[in-house]
């Protein structure tokens, strides 16, 4: 198993998973002008890119929590999140390490996110990317799925890469929820 670690998140994949961290200026260095998700990985012969976002981080000053939630709100998340893949997929296409699908995921750590409010980021956000290009000139989607969760969801579907928070494990609290 291999740990990746995001600020009090801790997601344990699959040796095969070859998870990386990719906002990184050691290896993503063209930081100074395009923008990164958090952390590249394969699965079942498909690259996912993972973006994460935790409001509700034990360490976030209340300024970011409220900046975070405004953005929410409004387009401004979605604007964010859609640069972030738009340039990460350029720079890893460029590298020549784009394999099989790309999938695109946002975990948003917000106990108080339902289906509802989820499935309303996800479609904003598919409606920021193109997930079907023009008729005839693109012989490969540009992203192949594009979905928001928060923890609950992100433990249904990704069985077997299981998360926890950190801060919740080292104070001996039941991590029920991240």
């Amino acid at each position: 198993m291999k740990l990746f670690r995001e600020g009090d998140l801790e997601f344990e994949f699959p040796d095969q998973a070859a998870p990386r961290r990719f906002d990184d200026p050691k290896t993503h260095r063209l930081a100074h002008c395009m923008k990164a998700i958090d952390c590249i990985f394969e699965w079942r012969g498909d690259t996912y890119f993972l973006e994460i976002k935790d409001p509700e981080n034990p360490k976030s000053q209340t300024k970011a929590k409220d900046r975070f939630l405004r953005d929410f709100q409004s387009d401004v998340l979605n604007n964010k999140l859609t640069i972030k893949y738009r340039d990460s997929f350029i720079y890893e296409y460029a590298s020549g390490r784009v394999k099989g699908r790309v999938h695109y995921v946002v975990v948003i750590c917000m106990k108080n996110l339902d289906s509802h409010l989820l499935s309303n980021r996800s479609d904003g956000l598919r409606k920021s990317l193109p997930l079907e290009g023009p008729n005839g000139p693109w012989q490969r989607p540009f992203v192949s799925s594009c979905t928001v969760l928060n923890i609950d969801a992100w433990k249904r579907l990704f069985t077997q890469i299981p998360v926890r928070r950190v801060s919740e494990v080292v104070s001996g609290s039941t991590p029920n929820q991240a």
